[in-house]
Parts: structure tokens; C-alpha cells; sequence
């Protein structure tokens, strides 16, 4: 069952999914706006969007967070697969399960370190400096990016435990 078949979108969780995957995208497209307006106005303009930096640095955090949440579900980041590649489907499984257990692990516990950081930001009253914007609000979307990521990763680890045939080709196949 690929994203193309029309009962996909019918299986728990993946509306979810999708909306992450969206709002993933969304980010992209404010992070790309926002570096393309911010040049075009300094070089031929000589003129900055006030706290220009400081958003774009902000926005850039919270596209890497929902950028996590979207990649996590599917396995497309970054992996390495020299043993997963030599062994037999019933072993990719397990490394499959296991690298998404640690997965989880790691990013349960960064989302927790983080709800930290979004309300010690909010209590000290963290702002920018041109227009005096609260900072929070820029960390709390992260957060919550973050939150998604750990919601789609378990959701992930369950699909692999009780239903791997929806990961059939999980990873790609080296041509031989």
C-alpha cells in the first residue's frame, strides 16, 4: 500500500500524516520566501526586514522539527544500511524496529528537554530585538513539530510491529 492507492488515505493515522507532510512543506515554502525577500530588499534595496535574522534563524529551527515529523514516518532521512543491506528480510525487520525504537527514544526525549526551553523562554520573557516579538511562540511551533515527530514514529514502530507489509520496500533496493 503505497500514498497513490486510494485506500491509503482511509487507514488510521495517515490523514495525520499527510497534514504533517503539509505543514513540512509549508515551512519550506516560509523559510524560502522569507531568505529570497530578505536579499532581494538588502541588495538592491540596501534595506532589512527588521528582525529578519532572527525569524529566519527561528523559522529555519521549526522547519527542521516539522522537517523531522515528516521524514520520520516514511524512513526517507539520512540512514545507514551496510548491515541492514547483507541480511535476510526477517533481520530487516528487527533492525528496522530496533533503529525506529531508538528513534523514538531519542526524539521523546529531546521533546521533552525542549517543552523546558519553550516555557523558561516564555517566563523570561525572551524577545527580538528590532520589534520586540516574543520568542516563545517561534519555540512553541518547534515543540510542537517535535511532539508530531514522536507521535509519527510510534505510530511508525506499530505499523512495523503488527503490520510490515505496509513498509514492503522500506528502503531501496541497490541495482545490481
Amino acid at each position: 500500500m503505497t500514498a497513490a492507492d486510494p485506500a491509503y488515505s482511509r487507514r488510521p493515522g495517515d490523514r495525520f500524516i499527510q497534514t504533517i507532510e503539509w505543514l513540512a512543506a509549508i515551512f519550506v515554502a516560509i523559510v524560502t520566501v522569507d531568505t529570497f525577500v530578505s536579499v532581494l530588499l538588502r541588495y538592491f534595496f540596501a534595506w532589512q526586514i527588521p528582525d529578519s535574522f532572527d525569524v529566519g534563524r527561528m523559522l529555519l529551527g521549526i522547519l527542521i522539527f516539522w522537517g523531522i515529523a515528516a521524514t520520520s514516518f516514511r524512513g526517507t532521512h539520512i540512514t545507514v544500511d551496510l548491515v541492514w543491506s547483507m541480511v535476510g528480510p526477517r533481520w530487516k525487520r528487527y533492525i528496522d524496529v530496533f533503529a525506529t525504537l531508538v528513534l523514538l527514544f531519542v526524539i521523546t526525549v529531546h521533546t521533552l528537554t525542549l517543552v523546558d526551553k519553550v516555557v523558561s523562554t516564555y517566563h523570561d520573557n525572551v524577545e527580538t530585538f528590532d520589534l520586540h516579538l516574543p520568542i516563545w511562540p517561534f519555540f512553541a511551533v518547534a515543540w510542537l513539530g517535535d511532539v508530531s515527530a514522536v507521535l509519527v514514529i510510534a505510530l511508525r514502530t506499530y505499523r512495523l510491529v503488527f503490520y510490515p507489509e505496509t513498509f514492503a520496500p522500506s528502503r531501496p533496493q541497490p541495482v545490481e
